[in-house]
Order: C-alpha cells, then sequence, then structure tokens
C-alpha cells in the first residue's frame, strides 16, 4: 500500500520497518501439511512467497489511522536500539521508522493512541526509545492500549504463575524496555472484553496467538478494515486456517479464533489488514465450499 486507504472519512497508512524474507511453511506453521501446501501454493503470487527456495516474504510494519482528528498507531514493531537475544533478526536494529514516520506526515508528538494487537517482541518495540541510557516512551502524548490478559502474561514478575510459555525465549526483554517503561509512567490504558474506544473504532479479543490477542475494527460510512495481527501471519492461512504459526500460545484457541475471525472479516465484507503480508499488505476474505479464500492478492 503505497498511497493512503481511503475507507469512508478515515485514512490508513502503512508505515513499513523492515521487509524480506523469513522462514519456510514447513517451519513456521504447526500443522503444516505438505498435501495442502501442493494444493494452494500456486494461489500465492511470488509477492508472497518465493517459490525457489519456498521462503515466506513478510513485513515488520505499523499502520497509522486518521480518524475524526485523531492518529491512531496501529503496532510499532521491532524498534532500535533493543537486545533481542532470542531472536537476533530483530536485535540492535538501526531502522529509519521514525523518519519515515514522519515522511508520511506523523511526528512522534501528533500521535494521540498507540494500540497493540498483541504483545509480542515485533509488535511493541517502537513503544519505546533509548534516550541517555533510559526507555522513554517514543510517543509522550499518547496513551498506550495493551489488554490486560497480555500485560499479565508476559510481565516476568507473574511468570511462576504461567510455567508453560511457548514464546519465552523468543520474547525475551520486550516487556522490560518495551511496556513497563509505559506502565510506569502511567501511559497505559488497559482493556479487557469487547471496547468501543471511540465512534468507528472498535477492539475484539481474539485470544490464542497469546492470551490477550485482538482484532482492531475501524468503520466509516459503512465500510470497515479489521486488523488482525497475527491471528493470520500468511495467506497460506486463509486457505488452510487449522494451521497456526509456531508462536501460539494455545493451539486449540488459536484455531477456533481464526476461523471465528476469518469467517467475521467474510461475513463484514471487511478489509483484512495483517500485521506481516507483504505483497499488497492486506486483503478481502471470501467463503468459499471447502473454507476461506483471499482476495486480492
Amino acid at each position: 500500500m503505497n498511497k493512503p486507504l481511503q475507507l469512508g472519512d478515515a485514512r490508513i497508512h502503512r508505515i513499513e520497518e523492515w521487509s524480506g524474507l523469513f522462514m519456510t511453511p514447513q517451519t513456521l506453521f504447526a500443522g503444516f501439511d505438505a498435501a495442502d501446501y501442493a494444493r494452494v501454493r500456486q494461489h500465492i503470487p511470488p509477492a508472497y512467497l518465493n517459490l525457489e527456495t519456498d521462503s515466506l516474504l513478510a513485513c515488520l510494519q505499523s499502520f497509522v489511522i486518521e480518524l475524526d482528528g485523531r492518529r491512531i498507531l496501529i503496532d510499532t514493531g521491532a524498534g532500535n536500539d533493543k537486545d533481542r537475544p532470542g531472536i537476533p533478526l530483530f536485535a540492535r536494529l538501526n531502522t529509519p521508522f521514525l523518519k519515515t514516520l514522519e515522511a508520511a506526515g506523523f511526528t512522534r508528538e501528533s500521535i494521540d493512541l498507540v494500540i497493540c494487537t498483541h504483545l509480542h517482541v515485533d509488535h511493541v518495540g517502537w513503544n519505546t526509545m533509548l534516550q541517555d541510557d533510559a526507555w522513554v516512551p517514543t510517543f509522550p502524548n499518547a496513551k498506550y492500549v495493551f489488554t490486560d490478559p497480555d500485560a499479565e502474561y508476559w510481565d516476568p514478575q507473574n511468570r511462576s504463575r504461567f510455567p508453560n510459555m511457548v514464546g519465552e525465549q523468543v520474547n525475551a526483554g520486550f516487556f522490560e524496555d518495551s511496556v513497563r517503561p509505559i506502565l510506569d509512567r502511567g501511559l497505559a490504558q488497559i482493556v479487557r472484553g469487547p471496547t468501543i474506544l471511540m465512534d468507528g473504532l472498535r477492539l475484539d479479543p481474539a485470544p490464542g496467538h497469546t492470551p490477550g490477542s485482538q482484532t482492531i475494527t475501524v468503520e466509516s460510512r459503512g465500510q470497515r478494515a479489521t486488523f488482525v495481527g497475527d491471528i493470520v501471519h500468511h495467506p497460506l492461512q486463509v486457505f488452510c486456517p487449522t494451521w497456526n504459526s509456531i508462536f501460539c500460545e494455545n493451539a486449540d484457541q488459536a484455531r477456533a479464533t481464526r476461523s471465528a475471525v476469518l469467517e467475521r472479516v467474510a461475513h463484514e465484507e471487511a478489509i483484512m489488514i495483517p500485521a506481516h503480508f507483504a505483497g499488497n499488505h492486506m486483503v478481502r476474505v471470501s467463503r468459499i465450499s471447502d473454507g476461506f479464500a483471499p482476495q486480492g492478492l
């Protein structure tokens, strides 16, 4: 999406932090089925899947929604300067993310609201920035919206209560440098359950990938777009919704949530905007006889 998406009176801007080859379907997807892959891979364009190496193409990207005079940032990527022992790909980055944001027309100070679809290392990084050896809020005038289940689950102080965490190693360090500084300064708005943040902006619980994963739906003049975070990592999961990523905390719940979200966006005729789609970065979803299909790849 090079130009902003006009959605009724709302405008949606894409801010890219990183793009490139990620993992193979065989390594990313728990429940990967070779026969299903052979059946659907022909429907995936090369902008999403490198057929020569069988590697998935992916992005780290944020989105800014302009709605009723407010500027709402969805997810904040990996961030710069951060130690990431569990995922070296995102360690000590030095990307021009803030310059890209400014080039789209948004200074750090102009952001009114930051919403994380879930708390994972690659969705919270630019919540904070390094300043005089301390992590400070990147968007000083914003409220940051976190879900209560995720804030509770990922807090290292609660580690003994959650002994079977799937993503503990890969997400090591993110809470202390990208979430706790926001909590300590009183800038967090903690939500639980369905939440209307303002006219035309709705949050819905969508647990499984993490306990507090949520969707974010923007509606204006009868048009809808739904941000689904990592409920769907790649178009292959639209065709094969039983495929979880290996990073899902609750496998059964993640599969049920994915099917329910695909059903909802198809029924509502919403544009679905996942966190990591390459290509056109967003799709519509159609109900077909044996499941779902992405439209507009």
